[in-house]
């Protein structure tokens, strides 16, 4: 607690202390400058009292830019510098469309230059907080999940739809949620019937969903699922938004399992259900032979973000 306080004391001392430098170098460089288009003048009715140049507030040089872009190493998590801005805000877009996040007087955009518009001002403040919460030191972009979505929903989504679509589809053939351990297995028999206890539940929702039963299969290649099954996930997949799309694929990277993923956007599950499930197996080890720290621990608490994130953001872009 104790280096929390002196740590903001001293970041509240450096940025008074660059504050007082900022001005004085602004008004000794609008002295030198009297025939400046941005400089205000001040004249004193005494005789020889030459003019004082104070610069006007809320301007900007010629060469700075309403707008900042997110460069292209954003997406794949790497420090993209050091927090360039003081403070974040939101507003809506100027077309009305939307709403857009503000990192002082700049508009934030996506690494290819694309405004940011988001669909609700719900997501937009979450977005918003995760700029807000980033350090001096650095902007890193694995702790800004929702950003990164947003980015996906808006740059890759539009342009890859069908093929993601594909891939997710293919996935069914081998999500982990038809695997079954073998039941006459002494080894395996135990993860047998919990798999049939809590996974059960989730298969008989799909076929209610889709009307048509799922094979289950022992192999760990997968199996063949039924065509009517693939096509009526297919046609779902069809309908949804952008930003729905992009929180469905996040969620089976993570998952390993287009059913759970589909189950949290139809709101059979949530996220702690889904965790459990995905971890079934693992968690069935580690209660078996014990955890390792700094290997399921970390595993854990990535899942955890990942699963999360995707569900928030899957539930602030359908706001409006």
């Amino acid at each position: 607690m104790a280096a929390m306080l002196i740590g903001r004391a001293f970041k509240s001392v450096r940025s008074s202390n660059l504050t007082v430098r900022a001005r004085s170098l602004c008004t000794t460089s609008a002295a030198r400058q009297p025939d400046s288009d941005t400089s205000s003048s001040f004249t004193f009715e005494k005789e020889n009292e030459k003019p004082i140049l104070v610069k006007a507030p809320n301007t900007r040089r010629k060469n700075e830019s309403d707008s900042v872009t997110m460069p292209t190493s954003f997406m794949t998590g790497s420090i993209v510098g050091k927090r360039f801005y003081k403070n974040v805000t939101t507003r809506e877009a100027d077309d009305g469309n939307g709403w857009t996040v503000m990192l002082d007087y700049r508009t934030l955009k996506t690494p290819s230059k694309r405004p940011l518009k988001l669909r609700s001002l719900a997501l937009a403040k979450a977005i918003a907080a995760e700029w807000e919460y980033q350090l001096t030191e650095g902007i890193r972009p694995f702790t800004m999940p929702l950003m990164r979505l947003a980015c996906t929903a808006l740059e890759r989504v539009p342009l890859t739809r069908s093929k993601i679509i594909e891939h997710l589809s293919r996935k069914l053939h081998q999500d982990l949620v038809f695997f079954r351990a073998p039941e006459d297995n002494d080894l395996t028999s135990d993860v047998h019937d919990i798999q049939v206890e809590r996974i059960d539940p989730l298969i008989e929702w799909v076929e209610s969903e889709f009307g048509v039963k799922p094979k289950v299969y022992s192999s760990i290649f997968g199996g063949k699922q039924d065509d009517k099954l693939v096509k009526a996930v297919e046609d779902l997949l069809k309908k949804t938004s952008d930003g729905e799309l992009a929180s469905i694929d996040a969620l089976q990277a993570s998952a390993h399992s287009i059913v759970i993923a589909l189950g949290i956007f139809r709101g059979k599950l949530q996220i702690d259900d889904a965790i459990k499930l995905i971890r079934l197996e693992e968690d069935l080890q580690v209660n078996k032979w014990g955890l390792v720290e700094g290997g399921h621990d970390i595993d854990i608490a990535d899942l955890k973000v990942q699963i999360a994130s995707a569900t928030v953001f899957l539930a602030l872009s359908r706001e409006s």
